[in-house]
């Protein structure tokens, strides 16, 4: 049966669903600003802005249903548009994941562990939060922050100045800093009759705020902590009557798991199921908006995902590297953008680990 799926958004993850839906006889279609975004270089694309109500009709009779590839999709648009096509995930899980406040309490609300948070509003509220919550602390705008922008590391009184400078006059959030172990992440995935499969735990490195490395599956975490973590995902979708693949990011402290925050999207941790699972999470989530069987999460073999940031690496360098797979996302490259990532995959974490090392001494294109 064929089916056309929306896409609200033209980056690379829009392109990578796309190059997952069409083996299986979907087509897909962006609706993105730009006049050239990624993702047209390999399905339609409508030129629109995400209120251009003209540009949504028409990706609304095309479609079949609609999906989105980021968080900050207007979720008046994603309401606008399931009155009119079935939109996945639905517009209700926007709506949490926008407001890192939002979120943080529904979290709460579900029992789920997190550091300590406190909204604020004024300069009044930041001094309490502080005295509160203690240092060191992170203050966050509530909305519109990824890779990093949007918040500062408070360590002193004088960075506590130079954060309310920066940041003070918008709705904001505080939360306390963990000195947590290591950053893992969940990639779940639901369809509408409610299965839900999940991949195994991932091990990622962040450096200035972005993804640097993730490692899959996570070395050391054991059933426990996986069934843990795989709980609160199946908990969170449950609540939000969610379809598609959703992303939690933790905070590993101990035998404690803390949610940092949540994405209701396809995730960069986890790009690595391309080669490395036997389903990738873009496929699961193309079969779980369309309704169909999910596929097999298990992992093949040991992965590690690099991203490409800023530079264009030598392909020849990382295409002779044992277990190398190249992600060229068609971008210009430009400081602390993601133009790409590699895969290294193989049988053993012993022989992926021999392949990072061989890739950050050769191909030189890793950021320090």
């Amino acid at each position: 049966m064929s089916m056309n799926i929306g896409i609200l958004g033209g980056g690379q993850l829009g392109r990578m669903i796309a190059l997952a839906a069409a083996p299986l006889g979907v087509r897909t279609a962006v609706l993105d600003p730009s006049d050239d975004p990624c993702a047209a270089q390999v399905c339609k694309h409508f030129r629109g802005e995400f209120d251009n109500y003209a540009a949504l009709y028409e990706l609304a009779k095309w479609a079949d249903i609609v999906t989105y590839e980021f968080e900050n999709v207007p979720v008046e648009t994603a309401r606008w548009l399931e009155e009119r096509v079935p939109v996945f995930p639905r517009p209700e899980a926007l709506e949490v994941c926008q407001d890192r406040l939002t979120e943080k309490n529904f979290f709460r609300k579900l029992g789920i562990p997190t550091p300590p948070f406190a909204a604020i509003d004024t300069r009044e509220q930041f001094d309490a939060a502080i005295r509160d919550i203690g240092l060191p602390a992170v203050l966050k705008t509530r909305r519109f922050g990824y890779d990093g922008k949007g918040q500062f590391i408070i360590r002193t009184k004088a960075d506590a100045e130079q954060a309310w400078t920066m940041l003070g006059g918008r709705p904001l959030i505080l939360e306390g800093f963990v000195e947590f172990d290591r950053e893992l992440s969940i990639i779940a995935v639901r369809e509408p009759m409610g299965a839900i499969a999940y991949y195994p735990l991932v091990e990622n490195e962040h450096r200035d705020g972005m993804l640097y490395r993730s490692l899959a599956p996570a070395a050391n975490t054991g059933e426990e902590l996986t069934e843990r973590a795989a709980e609160y995902a199946v908990q969170v979708m449950t609540e939000l009557d969610y379809v598609g693949v959703l992303a939690i990011e933790w905070f590993q402290d101990g035998p404690r798991l803390l949610a940092n925050e949540m994405a209701p999207r396809v995730h960069n941790s986890g790009h690595w199921t391309i080669e490395g699972a036997v389903t990738s999470q873009f496929e699961n989530h193309v079969r779980a908006i369309c309704g169909w069987p999910l596929g097999s999460t298990a992992a093949v073999g040991h992965s590690a995902l690099f991203n490409l940031i800023g530079e264009k690496p030598d392909w020849p360098t990382v295409l002779a590297l044992p277990g190398s797979h190249l992600h060229w996302y068609g971008k210009y490259p430009r400081d602390r953008r993601k133009v790409g990532h590699v895969t290294l995959t193989a049988a053993t974490a012993e022989a992926r680990d021999s392949a990072i090392e061989s890739w950050e001494v050769e191909s030189r294109k890793i950021p320090e």
